[in-house]
């Protein structure tokens, strides 16, 4: 990009904020967690990235992660006042994580994924919303909700499935196995790949023609694909109020719990169906 990068201040320092010529990329600074998704975070690239909808000097949007991962799930550790996850895990974690998404997604502008490490959990959905995914080979995909209890949720029981089909989707969702990039890639999940060394300057280059494209014919493509393969039925919408209730119901189950506790102790979970 000719212009000059324009350091933006957001609302928190969770994410990082910068307009590179029409580019708005959003960075997710936590890397001491991984950029575990904290409230503030999901918040802040919500309001970002509503906003990049009417904003006449961005024509894309990039998210990317700080560090060596690009986000490895929702923040399930004990918070500064000391309260677990299994006390404050609610209903709103899954609305404003669903927010996030229809963000991504509903956006008239196109917006790509740079993932640069691992994208796990509710992270997986986030990049998996995006139009353009481009992996780093080191990147790997991971649905780990089975891993303590729950579902997948952020619209990627659609996404996931609609992408690469229901075969892997229910392997990736019941096993929590995840993906490596390569293997991502082969399967359809992601657009690009690239190698650590390039990956940047792919990010850049995919920038540039995405930035010099039509905007209106961008707009038009976006929703005619996405018409095409999130709605009806077995869409993103329906999939999102699927999610919801059924993770409502499992975010007060002991095995949730448990999951949890053992993913905070470093321990396999023993799951009881209670």
């Amino acid at each position: 990009m000719s212009s000059p990068v324009e350091a933006v201040g957001p609302a928190t320092s969770d994410v990082l904020v910068e307009v590179d010529g029409a580019v708005l990329r959003l960075t997710m600074n936590r890397p001491g967690s991984f950029n575990a998704m904290s409230p503030a975070m999901n918040l802040a690239l919500t309001a970002e990235i509503r906003g990049a909808a009417v904003r006449d000097d961005v024509r894309l949007v990039v998210l990317t992660g700080a560090g060596d991962a690009f986000c490895a799930g929702a923040d399930i550790s004990t918070d500064d006042s000391g309260v677990d996850a299994i006390e404050r895990f609610d209903v709103r974690a899954m609305d404003a994580a669903n927010a996030l998404v229809r963000a991504i997604v509903e956006c008239p502008k196109p917006v790509l994924a740079a993932v640069n490490g691992i994208a796990a959990g509710v992270g997986c959905s986030v990049a998996l919303a995006a139009d353009i995914i481009v992996a780093r080979d080191s990147a790997t995909f991971l649905l780990a909700f089975a891993r303590i209890g729950f579902m997948p949720d952020g619209g990627s029981s659609a996404t996931v499935a609609a992408a690469i089909g229901r075969a892997r989707a229910m392997r990736m969702a019941l096993l929590a196995e995840p993906l490596s990039a390569q293997e991502a890639y082969d399967a359809g999940l992601v657009t690009h790949l690239a190698p650590a060394a390039s990956h940047d300057d792919l990010v850049a280059t995919l920038s540039r023609r995405l930035v010099a494209g039509a905007p209106l014919a961008q707009t038009a493509t976006k929703r005619a694909i996405n018409a095409a393969t999130l709605t009806g039925p077995w869409g993103l919408d329906p999939a999102l109020e699927r999610e919801r209730t059924g993770q409502t119901v499992l975010m007060r189950t002991a095995d949730a719990g448990e999951g949890m506790r053992a993913f905070a102790e470093g321990r396999r979970p023993v799951f009881r169906g209670e």
